[in-house]
């Protein structure tokens, strides 16, 4: 694939991580307003793992024109596992809201962080092989 197919991919993933963000912390204010002033620092902070996990390295492939957009099965995992730690923080608030708690929410946090680290054990080998064979 050409670099500037990649950037253009990197930059839609960009967007809609941004977007992704945008929305979370949107739910997470709104959400907040209604709980008749009981917060939780998973809903409050739910927006950083979309921001953090997503937008930021997909921007730095954006703007610093990197060579190699994951593949499919790399991003796919990727992006499930910062779904997961996203929807886990949203769970994981709403139960602290409501005040009590959950065995499970300890189920996304593991889950999320083997499909992220997966995707980006994927990505780093096959990165490598693509240099290795470019050269």
């Amino acid at each position: 694939m050409y670099t500037s197919e990649n950037k253009k991919l990197a930059a839609v993933t960009f967007r809609r991580y941004l977007i992704v963000s945008a929305f979370c912390g949107v739910f997470g204010f709104i959400y907040e307003l209604f709980s008749h002033d009981v917060y939780s620092a998973s809903m409050a902070l739910m927006f950083l793992f979309p921001l953090i996990g997503g937008a930021l390295p997909f921007g730095i492939m954006t703007f610093t024109g990197h060579p190699y957009y994951p593949g499919r099965l790399d991003r796919n995992l990727y992006d499930c596992g910062i779904a997961t730690l996203t929807v886990g923080s949203c769970f994981k608030g709403v139960l602290d809201i409501y005040g009590t708690t959950s065995k499970f929410s300890n189920v996304y946090l593991i889950a999320g962080l083997v499909l992220t680290i997966a995707g980006l054990i994927l990505y780093l080998v096959s990165s490598f092989f693509v240099a290795k064979l470019q050269h």
